[in-house]
């Protein structure tokens, strides 16, 4: 779910900034559970590569700057008695670790613009079954994906007549925003995501940002026909219902349903 606040400038961004925005994305993910508040203490900051260079020698103070201030909201709505509800017994505000983890990363989907951030976050490092985190933006976006833009990827990935069936190893079904879609998978190796205009993807998705440019990587074995899946993304891809490691290779059932940032549902039955 993206959140998106006041336009600003696309100046470079300051450390204040990125850490308001923590805190910001700190509210929005919170888990209220029957006695106490869980909130996240994990977040992934995604800056556009120039913002990052300009940062990367200060990182450690715009970490331990976070921390304290993160600290200090908890402890303001703890003393609040919790402002997050206004009746009913008090729920304490806290953490599943020990402290927040913080970490900086230079954008490498082109998607940040320069002076904003993406934050993801999780309640844990292991994420909990049905909660998907939080995601912040700063800055208003169009979305990526246009009518035109579908068309031409769709042109290019159904160009032709369809192969010999001696020469399709496999078939997707899915339904993302462009409506119902079957694709034939006729090569050994084939990537999948939103691609973008300077990155090609085998296989496009049109969905929400929560899929990643080049989301996985499926890989054909010639000798032997069976697949391998590869996550590559930031959002998670699920095998049969189990979350992937991410740039860990796992063999790939004949059928199989992979789930693509919990956001689309792909369909694979490989064919012998």
């Amino acid at each position: 779910m993206a959140q998106t606040g006041t336009k600003q400038p696309q100046a470079g961004i300051s450390g204040q900034t990125i850490v308001n925005e923590l805190i910001r994305n700190m509210e929005i993910g919170r888990l209220e559970m029957a006695y106490s508040i869980l909130l996240p203490c994990i977040f992934s900051v995604y800056l556009h590569p120039d913002d990052y260079a300009r940062l990367a020698g200060v990182q450690d103070l715009i970490r331990e700057d976070a921390r304290r201030m993160l600290a200090e909201r908890m402890a303001e709505w703890n003393k609040a008695h919790s402002v997050f509800r206004r009746s009913g017994p008090r729920k304490q505000c806290r953490i599943a670790q020990k402290d927040w983890w913080i970490e900086l990363f230079p954008d490498s989907e082109g998607s940040v613009p320069r002076g904003d951030v993406e934050i993801h976050s999780e309640l844990n490092d292991a994420p909990q079954p049905g909660y998907r985190g939080a995601k912040t933006t700063l800055i208003d976006r169009e979305p990526s994906v246009t009518a035109a833009r579908v068309a031409r990827d769709r042109e290019s990935t159904r160009r032709g007549s369809l192969p010999a069936p001696d020469r399709v190893f496999a078939e997707i079904r899915y339904q993302d925003d462009s409506g119902p879609q079957t694709y034939f998978v006729t090569r050994n190796e084939l990537t999948i995501g939103r691609g973008g205009e300077d990155l090609w993807v085998d296989l496009p998705l049109y969905s929400n940002d929560e899929i990643s440019r080049e989301h996985l990587r499926l890989r054909r074995d010639p000798a032997t026909g069976t697949f391998t899946i590869l996550d590559k993304s930031r959002n998670g891809t699920w095998l049969n219902g189990k979350r992937l490691v991410r740039g860990a290779e796992q063999p790939l059932p004949d059928r199989a349903e992979i789930g693509v940032a919990e956001v689309l549902k792909l369909s694979f039955e490989a064919r012998r």
